[in-house]
């Protein structure tokens, strides 16, 4: 029983740091190159927080987790634009935030939970300055969509 319970203790004593979310090294340089002020969060992401002006901000994270496709090696961008109340997106919102995936050139939008998020996706080689470009138009794409659908209120 001692053993049993020596053990336990010991793999919990273990699986914080073991299991814990690091935050991506490379991010925070590029951040820091860029002068940007950001924050970790549990889960080893970067949040920032973007002052848009007229006293609008927009929340927006980069992901440390990477994921690859074939050859590819890509970072995601997300910043929210709509919370729904229910467990869907409303259509009129949702078919919008799909017009908006067409027009605009870097990002589209998902469904995560209860949040519309959109979502850029950039190579993990991208410059400090193309990391910048992605983040600032995640920015202003989310909010965008947030103003259109919030009366102008600013939620995120």
């Amino acid at each position: 029983m001692r053993k049993t319970l020596l053990a336990v203790l010991l793999l919990s004593a273990l699986s914080g740091p073991v299991l814990a979310a690091t935050a991506d090294p490379v991010v925070a340089r590029q951040l820091d190159s860029l002068k940007l002020k950001y924050e970790v969060d549990k889960d080893g992401d970067y949040k920032l927080v973007f002052d848009l002006g007229e006293g609008r901000s927009q929340i927006v994270w980069v992901r440390s987790k990477t994921y690859t496709y074939r050859s590819d090696q890509i970072r995601e961008i997300w910043s929210p634009g709509y919370r729904t109340s229910g467990d869907a997106i409303p259509e009129k919102v949702a078919n919008r935030m799909l017009e908006n995936s067409n027009e605009v050139k870097l990002g589209g939008w998902v469904k995560q939970g209860k949040i519309g998020m959109f979502v850029v996706k950039v190579p993990t080689s991208a410059s400090a300055e193309e990391l910048g470009d992605a983040l600032k138009a995640a920015a202003h794409t989310a909010d965008e969509i947030e103003q259109e659908f919030s009366g102008k209120k600013d939620e995120f």
